[in-house]
């Protein structure tokens, strides 16, 4: 079932700021988070970059990585998580994995 439009940008936003938050707070030391127009940008220090986004159009939010490349994920409503359109993979232990892969430090975003 596609979200509406305003319960879409609701927990798109709120997936963002949180990705934001717990980011920054953990890992802010060995790379450049920042959030700008609804788009969260890692920077690490290899000179990669992930880049996070909402699309509204297509209700997803969208994951550029240096590692894994671009995915797109659509909001499961009975398992509140965004999961890959094409691969089935949650957003959040994917992306935590990597991260911690790249930062050397256990990770998670809890």
């Amino acid at each position: 079932m596609t979200l509406d439009k305003n319960k879409f940008d609701g927990l798109a936003n709120e997936t963002l700021a949180h990705l934001l938050d717990v980011i920054d707070e953990k890992l802010g030391d060995v790379m450049e988070v920042d959030m700008e127009n609804e788009m969260l940008t890692i920077d690490l220090e290899n000179g990669g970059q992930y880049i996070i986004n909402k699309h509204a159009p297509n209700r997803q939010i969208w994951l550029s990585s240096p590692l894994s490349g671009a995915s797109h994920y659509d909001f499961d409503e009975t398992g509140e998580s965004w999961i890959d359109s094409r691969s089935g993979e949650n957003l959040m232990p994917k992306l935590a994995a990597e991260l911690a892969r790249l930062s050397g430090m256990a990770f998670s975003l809890d």
